[in-house]
């Protein structure tokens, strides 16, 4: 069971694991926003929102975006090939490693393995392989869903 944090303000901040939500009610860190009537652990009901007693600053995460990552890459795309639309389980670079192509979300795609395996040490052009859209680097809220 996870429990939602809130900052002080009442903005979301992420998900927890009840256990630690128990925690953070322990060490007055946070208080009980929501909570499932009558069921108890200890004293405390059973939070299904915990508000945090100071606000918490959290421009950080809105300004750098998330950090790349392969799983990024396919919850971007929807698990969907850039190249065939088809169910992807690979990510593929679209400037190939190999000439000083990196890890960043505008260089990255997700695609079948067939159409990774065809384009190989290529770019798109070179294959002939036109994607279906153009890499961007997603925010925050794109990621959750």
């Amino acid at each position: 069971m996870e429990v939602l944090v809130i900052n002080a303000d009442l903005g979301p901040l992420h998900r927890v694991s009840l256990r630690h939500a128990v925690r953070m009610l322990v060490r007055r860190v946070a208080e009980v926003h929501e909570a499932h009537p009558d069921r108890l652990i200890g004293i405390y009901p059973v939070p299904t929102v915990v508000r945090l007693v100071r606000y918490v600053v959290t421009k950080w995460r809105y300004t750098a975006g998330p950090a790349w990552s392969r799983a990024g890459v396919l919850a971007r795309d929807g698990r969907r090939c850039a190249y065939c639309g088809g169910l992807a389980t690979t990510v593929d670079h679209v400037v190939p490693r190999s000439r000083g192509g990196r890890n960043t979300w505008l260089n990255t795609v997700a695609a079948c393995d067939g159409c990774n395996q065809r384009k190989g040490d290529r770019t798109p052009a070179e294959a002939g392989m036109r994607p279906l859209y153009e890499p961007a680097t997603p925010s925050w809220a794109s990621l959750a869903r």
